[in-house]
């Protein structure tokens, strides 16, 4: 029987996974990294020297727990004689563990299909994190909104939830019935929702220089549709990964598909693009950039095969292209048009303009 240490002693953990352990003294030691423990399959912590008191929790080999270890690639570690379960290599540097998101996930992947490969889950890990983390802001965000009509509880009930494709992306098929509005309940209903996850988009505005920077790559689904010009103008935009805010993601996204460094965020309406079928939430900003005649140039991950170019446009000319019908990316029509109506008001957040805009502004400027 295995000795659960680090998070998978953590009680929101052990209880889903081997309810019945019982306490097993602790251990001196230390752990270094783990902040994506149960979050990613290399977020789990390493042992190290130290002067920590770490509880120790034995458990037996129950289902949910094979099968949680056989997801992440965990195995026991040999250590003084004992066989510990919960750690791991290489170290994450996360700052620090959000035991309710892992807890969570642990949820989602003992719901999934006993016959799907543990391998097969294990690589689509990320998306899946994603995918319960945005659930976990929806449910937080949202829970002080004011409702049109009855609350939710009260007018739907799900009776099934499966996906019947699971690859990067996922189809959730779901029966429901609903209560109508003229008081009766509909009869099953069979809704197919396309789950990605929530997303940051983030538009870089140069206020000294009045000019955006717009990017074009290659996109799917106008080539699917049969779109003679694909390459379409966008914003900076990119998922939000679990464990971070959609604010870093905005941040972390703008260095890697451009290169550039964001200095202030500003938030536009979030929003969804297409709530029919698309359980896609879209967290939209504004940000402060420094961007001279050079800043544009070619960007992307290699790892993500993105292939991306930017380009720097006077702002006028953005809200010119945006009235004329020129640009086909909602997102950036969104921005573009919430630029036009907002650039003033943030020049004055930002000092008129001026180049303190670009030197750093205290985060309790304005903005994020």
């Amino acid at each position: 029987m295995p000795l659960l240490i680090g998070p998978l002693a953590h009680p929101l953990i052990r209880a889903r996974l081997a309810p019945q352990a019982t306490e097993a003294g602790s251990l001196q030691a230390a752990l270094i990294g783990g902040g994506l423990a149960g979050i990613a399959p290399d977020g789990w912590p390493r042992l190290a020297a130290g002067d920590d008191r770490l509880p120790l929790w034995q458990a037996d080999w129950t289902p949910a727990l094979r099968r949680y270890a056989e997801i992440f690639g965990l195995a026991p570690q040999h250590h003084q004689g004992q066989e510990l379960l919960g750690l791991g290599e290489p170290a994450s540097d996360a700052p620090q563990w959000q035991s309710e998101l892992a807890a969570a996930i642990a949820d989602r992947l003992l719901g999934l299909p006993g016959n799907r490969p543990a391998e097969a889950i294990r690589k689509r890990l990320p998306m899946i994190a994603s995918w319960v983390a945005s659930r976990l802001r929806a449910e937080i965000e949202t829970a002080s909104l004011p409702h049109v009509g009855p609350a939710a509880i009260d007018r739907v009930r799900i009776d099934s939830v499966e996906e019947p494709h699971a690859e990067y992306f996922s189809v959730e098929a779901i029966r429901l019935s609903q209560h109508r509005n003229d008081g009766g309940w509909t009869e099953p209903l069979a809704r197919a929702v396309f789950v990605s996850g929530d997303a940051t988009v983030v538009l870089p505005w140069d206020p000294v220089r009045d000019r955006v920077m717009l990017i074009d790559q290659m996109r799917a689904g106008p080539l699917a549709r049969g779109d003679a010009q694909p390459w379409l103008y966008e914003t900076v935009a990119g998922r939000v990964d679990a464990g971070e805010t959609p604010e870093q993601a905005a941040r972390r996204e703008a260095v890697e598909e451009t290169g550039i460094a964001l200095l202030q965020l500003f938030p536009a309406p979030h929003n969804y693009p297409s709530p029919g079928a698309v359980a896609e939430y879209l967290y939209l900003y504004v940000g402060i950039a420094d961007l001279p005649d050079d800043s544009a140039g070619l960007g992307g991950l290699a790892t993500e095969d993105e292939d991306i170019r930017s380009h720097l446009v006077p702002r006028a000319e953005l809200t010119r292209m945006a009235l004329a019908g020129e640009i086909r990316n909602g997102p950036l029509l969104n921005l573009a048009l919430w630029l036009e109506l907002r650039h003033h008001e943030i020049r004055r957040e930002l000092g008129q303009g001026t180049e303190t805009a670009l030197a750093g502004l205290p985060p309790s400027v304005g903005g994020v």
